[in-house]
């Protein structure tokens, strides 16, 4: 995809501050300190334009970017930051639910997770949040370029095993191995975008 600009347009926190108009959007979630801003600036090319807070878990809020001036990248608060009061991680889920079931304009989420570890707990109940709800979603699992190539292929064999265990079908989503230093994944992940937008009969 040819990216042409990439814009912040605000943070939104509730539903009456969410942007208006029938933009589509890609949602990129996950829990704090998975590298979901690395991940959009990475895709975009754009340094710093996401921005990581210098307390994990902190931002509860939406943050909303304009792309190409056609569609926009949402990114959810992360969660399961454990140094953070129990009435804060409740709200987190309110929040990324409540946009996840509401949110017309969604076309794809990108659920992130890291490859170095084994999906937690909150990432099984958002994963199956995501399939219970239908809801169009890519799994990506960065920092790739921390494993060596024969341990990011049983990482992802675990990452696969642990999501899709209960799977009547015994299907799986494609899982993308990314890294925002090498570049690896970057292609796959907007393809998935692209088909998405190209779904909602959105010009690219």
């Amino acid at each position: 995809m040819k990216l042409s600009s990439a814009e912040f347009i605000k943070s939104a926190f509730a539903e009456a501050q969410w942007p208006r108009g029938d933009v589509p959007e890609v949602a990129f979630l996950g829990r704090s300190n998975v590298g979901k801003s690395s991940l959009i600036n990475s895709l975009l090319g754009v340094k710093g334009l996401a921005r990581t807070s210098s307390t994990p878990g902190r931002t509860q809020a939406l943050n909303f970017f304009l792309i190409n001036e056609r569609f926009r990248f949402v990114d959810l608060p992360g969660y399961g930051y454990a140094r953070v009061p129990e009435s804060i991680r409740r709200s987190w889920g309110e929040i990324v639910t409540g946009y996840l079931a509401k949110r017309g304009a969604l076309v794809l989420s990108i659920h992130i997770v890291d490859s170095r570890h084994a999906p937690t707990k909150l990432d099984v109940q958002l994963h199956e949040w995501l399939v219970a709800h239908a809801k169009s979603h890519l799994i990506v699992a960065t920092k790739a370029d921390k494993l060596s190539q024969n341990e990011l292929r049983q990482s992802l064999g675990r990452i696969t095993q642990t999501l899709w265990r209960d799977r009547p079908d015994g299907r799986s989503n494609e899982i993308v191995a990314y890294s925002a230093v090498t570049g690896l994944g970057r292609d796959r992940v907007w393809r998935a975008i692209g088909a998405a937008l190209t779904v909602s009969q959105t010009p690219f």
